[in-house]
């Protein structure tokens, strides 16, 4: 049996050895349930021949580059643990960070329902904002992955109803699992083309009978998606990384993530943001709210779609490293 010292020196072709002992540790945490203690106390060496052969399958995967994420099948985000495999983006900090930007500003009062009887102003009578009712929060993810932000954003917001939409088939079952799995019952998950958003003027029979791609996955809960009550907010981590940025990728998330959930073209680098931001125009109610994860290249160019769709008090705020990586605006 190789010591715990051997087996992330054995990952150092392709991370730092920082990097390697987390990962190992992470293996023997989650599959073996060692404590670092145990691990310096040398645990590794007294597992099983059925354990040692798993974990050496476990460090074949991943010295062929595989993330431990899609080894373990799971990943953690925003204090929770996310069911993930090939065929939906792994969660980042960074975009834990786009959720509780917006949980603050929920708790911060700076969002209020659909039901506000001020939804034609943003100010009362005593020119302050209006304070948020009792009336459910509406909010919707487009293009959800695993899940993420809709289940993070359900279940850390009271009195929320969340759907989630994408056109991954694969996404689509593996978020309905974490709704299950987490008991979101406040989460609707649902199959929806970010590029072909439903028209503002389509009721729901029209959407039944037209839209065959508006499909519900199995939902929990009383959750539903309105047609006549417009979003609270809308929130989107979409593709945004160019074909001409891979140069500067870990091969890792190149060989294993989905380009569906990553790339789209060096000539439109918009292109979601655009089709979000025009259906979020029309559907989300007045003074509603619009949040993005962005690409840092394109800052600047994502405020000026934002505002030439009417949208103002635009916000952009750094990540932990310091990038241009969320953007906040109101309709």
């Amino acid at each position: 049996m190789k010591t715990y010292q051997q087996l992330w020196q054995s990952l150092t072709p392709l991370y730092d050895a920082g990097e390697a002992q987390a990962i190992v540790r992470t293996v023997l945490d989650v599959k073996y349930g060692m404590t670092l203690t145990d691990i310096i106390c040398g645990k590794v060496n007294e597992i099983s021949a059925d354990e040692e052969r798993k974990l050496e399958e476990i460090i074949i995967r991943l010295q062929k580059g595989e993330p431990v994420q899609y080894v373990l099948g799971e990943a953690d985000f925003a204090g929770r643990t996310f069911h993930v495999e090939p065929g939906v983006l792994i969660p980042r900090p960074e975009t834990a960070e786009l959720c509780q930007w917006i949980e603050e500003d929920f708790a911060g009062k700076s969002i209020v329902s659909s039901g506000d009887s001020s939804e034609d102003s943003p100010e009362d009578s005593s020119g302050n904002s209006p304070q948020a009712t009792d009336d459910a929060k509406l909010i919707l993810d487009i293009c959800t992955g695993s899940g993420c932000i809709a289940i993070t954003l359900g279940l850390n917001i009271p009195n929320s109803e969340v759907t989630g939409w994408d056109i991954s088939e694969d996404a689509l079952r593996i978020a309905q699992g974490n709704v299950e799995m987490m008991k979101a019952g406040n989460v609707r998950i649902e199959h929806q083309d970010a590029l072909a958003l439903p028209k503002a003027a389509e009721t729901d029979n029209e959407k039944m009978k037209g839209n065959d791609d508006k499909k519900v996955v199995k939902p929990k809960g009383e959750a539903k998606t309105p047609s006549t009550q417009k979003w609270d907010l809308i929130v989107s981590n979409p593709p945004y990384i160019c074909e001409k940025e891979k140069a500067d990728m870990e091969k890792n998330v190149l060989d294993y993530e989905p380009d569906l959930a990553l790339f789209v073209p060096d000539e439109d680098p918009l292109k979601f943001y655009r089709a979000i931001a025009e259906f979020a125009s029309l559907e989300l109610r007045s003074w509603g709210m619009l949040y993005f994860e962005i690409n840092p290249l394109y800052e600047k160019e994502t405020r000026e779609m934002l505002e030439g769709f009417g949208f103002k008090d635009i916000e952009t705020k750094e990540d932990a490293f310091g990038k241009k990586r969320m953007m906040r605006a109101m309709k």
